[in-house]
């Protein structure tokens, strides 16, 4: 059968599926999905495919449907149960197979949807194969007349831990408690098989109970309301580290010893400095929203930094093409070469758990070496015309403007230090706003002067209020 271009347009984005479960995706729909996949993965060579999905009630049935796509265009299965997204990649490199996660990452409960790789978790974005994917539903998937494919399981969970441990020497750390607020995602399930292992550490939990309803809070650490509980867990147990991590587990947030969040640009320059100690003139790409201080120290270090886009499809693209050691996004998005070039919030859990536990300081001492510049952190707003928006804002600033580059959205460098970029959401119906300066003040005065001139824009369209 074929489908609607816009309901189909709707749900494949631009960097994975993603839908209001029952009203945008049902099995039926993801079955389609499936069978596509697996004739493009066919096409390529493979012959297997590796499902892994998360803790959302939809999450069992979607991927079963899926695993009827694939296996109806000749394609095997191997089911790997309930994962987090890093684990389904490691499954992917681990198997030298496709792979697909059902998950909805951070978004609420009445959501789910697929994230897509190739074999050794080589990304499926837009233009590297979920536009080839639309077009086949949309037009009609066409019946395979080979033999079904066969469904098996296999658990590579121990393995998974296993593997992280194997790629960090925690074996010399200090004493470390570490609480893990999960979110009621996956990293209850896999914070335990990773860390329960390392001797120097005690795992302190938070909501590990896997619950896609989300009772405590969302599992969205972007947000820094969802960062309270542990915030005050992390106070109230004395812990030396707090992580928190979102609703598939690929993402992972730091909390200090004092229960104060740890930017991810400060995270990425952690963990770049430990990659160009290993490996001095290597490589570290950085999206443009991260803090300039990331690309300074990776200069400073020997390494060679290289911008990208957001978003982990071009990330990964670039650690392909220039074999970097690693990447870092601001929205806490951490990949290793190691790691077939994929992303893993726990691996770069470890790798400051070991910075951590090589030393006496505590975190927020440790972490001040890197921090060299103020942000305001991403601001979103909701608008009718987000091109008019931007270019009000880019004449509102006149004659302040050093330069502009046109990346991703608008990158503003007003000197001094301060920066702004201002993009459209790949994923959400929003205009993005980031900004650095040398102060808390410079910063304001910038995220004032741009909110200001989105919401005279909006007015005059008649849209009473523009800021989320």
């Amino acid at each position: 059968m074929s489908r609607p271009a816009a309901a189909v347009h709707r749900v494949i984005k631009a960097y994975d599926v993603r839908g209001l479960v029952g009203d945008e995706i049902d099995e039926s729909f993801v079955a389609e999905v499936g069978a596509a996949f697996a004739r493009l993965m066919r096409d390529e060579g493979a012959r297997q495919v590796a499902i892994g999905y998360d803790m959302r009630d939809s999450s069992p049935s979607l991927a079963a449907a899926f695993a009827s796509g694939v296996t109806g265009q000749g394609l095997d299965v191997v089911r790997i149960g309930l994962a987090s997204t890093d684990q389904l990649y490691f499954a992917s490199g681990l198997l030298d197979c496709p792979g697909a996660m059902f998950t909805a990452s951070h978004n609420p409960a009445a959501y789910n949807g697929i994230k897509l790789c190739r074999a050794g978790a080589k990304p499926v974005g837009a233009d590297t194969g979920l536009a080839a994917i639309s077009d086949d539903i949309i037009a009609g998937i066409p019946a395979y007349d080979g033999t079904n494919g066969t469904i098996t399981d296999q658990d590579v969970l121990t393995e998974y831990g296993e593997f992280l441990r194997s790629l960090v020497n925690t074996s010399d750390l200090r004493p470390l408690r570490v609480a893990v607020d999960a979110g009621n995602g996956m990293a209850g399930h896999t914070a335990p098989a990773v860390l329960e292992a390392i001797e120097s550490i005690t795992l302190l939990p938070l909501y590990f109970e896997l619950d896609g309803s989300f009772p405590n809070h969302e599992a969205n650490p972007l947000d820094p309301a969802n960062l309270a509980d542990l915030q005050a867990f992390v106070r109230e147990n004395n812990a030396d580290i707090g992580l928190a991590f979102d609703g598939d587990a690929d993402r992972c947030f730091v909390i200090d010893e004092r229960g104060l969040p740890v930017s991810p640009s400060t995270v990425t320059s952690l963990v770049a400095a430990r990659e160009l100690h290993r490996e001095i003139g290597a490589t570290v790409i950085h999206n443009l929203i991260t803090s300039r201080a990331v690309p300074e120290l990776v200069v400073e270090r020997g390494g060679t930094p290289v911008r990208s886009r957001v978003g982990h499809s071009y990330i990964k693209a670039l650690m392909a093409d220039t074999g970097a050691i690693f990447g870092g996004e601001h929205s806490a998005h951490y990949y290793f070469r190691d790691f077939w070039g994929a992303d893993s919030g726990m691996l770069a859990a470890l790798y400051v758990l070991a910075e951590l536990g090589e030393q006496q300081r505590p975190l927020s001492e440790l972490t001040a070496d890197y921090q060299r510049y103020e942000a305001s952190g991403e601001i979103n707003f909701t608008v009718a015309d987000a091109e008019s928006c931007v270019e009000a804002v880019l004449r509102s600033f006149g004659s302040r403007i050093q330069s502009i580059d046109h990346l991703d959205g608008v990158t503003v460098d007003l000197g001094e230090g301060s920066w702004f970029n201002l993009r459209s959401s790949n994923t959400e119906p929003l205009l993005r706003l980031n900004v650095e300066g040398r102060c808390v003040e410079d910063v304001d005065n910038v995220v004032e002067h741009v909110a200001g001139e989105i919401q005279r824009q909006a007015e005059l369209v008649g849209q009473p209020e523009a800021v989320t």
